[in-house]
């Protein structure tokens, strides 16, 4: 990163900042720098966790983003994309979710991979991904936006972490050869009723491919996916806008379920 990035990169990342600091989103990063790059949006990205890392936290592992054929149709994109997951991102299973917490929730169901190997890039494939990993768990990703209106391009969304927000991991560890990863059926609860269905094969064929993408495109920033590490593959439908009191529940098959309530009032977290 050139001395130009890394001061357009600070000024970016604190602008971002802002939107968690006053509850509210702010304008895109294309609206402001319309000839940002990718790049200079993983830059803007990479600073802000290692801000958050000098405060404490943790990095606990990835969430890959704009891994289905109709989001990345709707950013005009043919690859997806990737955030960072620290240790204050993770709810428990069952929780509720205090609404200052988020600024405008989108709730997602996807495959989570606890790897027991490292994953180092650029020639990772599926099924390198497979032998690396520990078991697989249900999990329920809540993504955010620092944008105001999720008004986002690509750049907006990587320079945000990948639009990352909350997590949570719930069913039953199973190990990748007890079961066939694209096979896997979902389905998405709102307040009790289905909201939305999905299967493993729809974060790019197979959620393996999204992992092994993962490492892949990390080895261009000299990153490599560790062991322990949790891996959020990628959505198996379309994201579902959360309000005050919502409940969501996922139910995969084999897996098991996961659910997460927002609460219906703002209160201290």
């Amino acid at each position: 990163m050139n001395s130009i990035n890394v001061e357009k990169a600070g000024r970016f990342s604190e602008h971002l900042a802002q939107a968690e600091i006053k509850r509210q989103g702010v304008s895109p990063l294309t609206e402001l720098d319309p000839a940002i790059t990718t790049e200079e949006a993983y830059q803007v990205q990479l600073l802000t966790i290692q801000k958050r890392l000098e405060a404490g936290q943790h990095i606990v592992g990835k969430k890959i983003g704009l891994t289905s054929l109709a989001m990345q149709n709707l950013l005009g994109v043919d690859q997806p994309d990737y955030g960072h997951l620290l240790d204050d991102m993770v709810i428990e299973n069952g929780g509720i979710i205090p609404w200052n917490r988020v600024l405008q929730p989108k709730v997602e169901a996807e495959i989570a991979f606890i790897l027991k190997k490292d994953l180092v890039g650029p020639r990772v494939k599926a099924m390198d991904v497979l032998q690396a990993t520990d078991y697989v768990l249900p999990a329920l990703e809540i993504v955010d936006s620092r944008v105001a209106d999720w008004k986002i391009k690509l750049q907006d969304t990587i320079a945000d972490n990948a639009s990352s927000g909350l997590y949570l991991l719930g069913g039953k560890p199973l190990s990748v050869d007890q079961l066939d990863l694209a096979q896997v059926g979902m389905v998405l609860y709102k307040n009790g009723e289905i909201i939305n269905t999905g299967v493993g094969a729809a974060a790019l064929g197979h959620p393996a491919t999204c992992v092994a993408w993962l490492a892949n495109k990390l080895s261009e920033f000299g990153i490599t996916l560790k062991a322990g590490e949790v891996i959020l593959s990628g959505a198996l439908s379309a994201a579902v806008n959360a309000e005050p009191g919502d409940l969501f529940q996922a139910r995969f098959a084999h897996l098991g379920e996961v659910n997460v309530r927002f609460s219906k009032a703002y209160r201290k977290v």
